[in-house]
């Protein structure tokens, strides 16, 4: 499957499972990460996203819906496919759509974000998920050509307070915008109600992770309820 901007009305208005595991959990295993994201495709995602390369390449061959890619080195600043080379190898392990930090801060590789999305264009079938924080950042990434938008990174940069669930008020000026590049809801929304809030305040589609994929995190929101 190659996976075009016009191609991506197969994910317009539904849910996208962001299949993830941090390094040392029992389910950090590309063969986990690739069940996972059958299970999500099997109760009705439209897409998955992943992190690592061993994770795209296994979860390419356990689902038919686009992939998105992600490559994760760090843990501060730019981390998310901080450059070109990690993007293109994310890419090259299958992904449809290669998540990169699409935020206005320096890039490792000195590249800027337009360069970077056009080489992902020309020297690879993906298409690129801008991860944003800000209305700003939005905004150029789209002007730098990403295929789509997300707010993965609203209030993990310092331009806007952390909110405790989805940031709404971003989805709204974002979309308020007038950009046509397909908005991504995604950061803490964690229920159905939230994941509705966020297609109403503009998002083309709308990413879950922790709620739906990560059974430490969930396990911990019911015992300490117990408390």
């Amino acid at each position: 499957m190659i996976l075009s901007p016009g191609g991506l009305e197969s994910i317009q208005g539904r849910l996208i499972v962001s299949c993830q595991a941090y390094p040392g959990e029992p389910m950090r295993d590309p063969r986990t990460t690739a069940q996972i994201a059958a299970s999500a495709v099997t109760g009705g995602a439209a897409a998955v996203r992943v992190q690592g390369l061993a994770d795209v390449q296994h979860t390419r061959s356990a689902v038919e819906v686009p992939v998105i890619g992600l490559w994760k080195d760090g843990h501060d600043g730019v981390f998310i496919t901080p450059t070109l080379r990690h993007a293109l190898a994310v890419a090259n392990a299958g992904a449809h759509i290669v998540a990169i930090d699409g935020t206005r801060r320096d890039r490792a590789d000195g590249l800027t974000l337009a360069r970077t999305v056009a080489a992902i264009h020309t020297e690879s079938h993906a298409l690129v998920m801008a991860d944003c924080g800000s209305l700003e950042d939005a905004v150029a990434a789209a002007d730098a050509g990403a295929d789509l938008i997300g707010t993965t990174l609203a209030g993990y940069t310092g331009e806007r307070p952390k909110t405790p669930g989805p940031d709404l008020e971003l989805l709204e000026q974002i979309a308020a915008a007038g950009s046509e590049v397909p908005l991504i809801a995604e950061g803490r929304i964690h229920t159905p109600a939230q994941a509705r809030q966020a297609l109403d305040a503009g998002a083309f589609a709308v990413v879950v992770g922790t709620a739906i994929t990560h059974p430490a995190t969930i396990t911990g929101w019911f015992a300490d309820a117990l408390k």
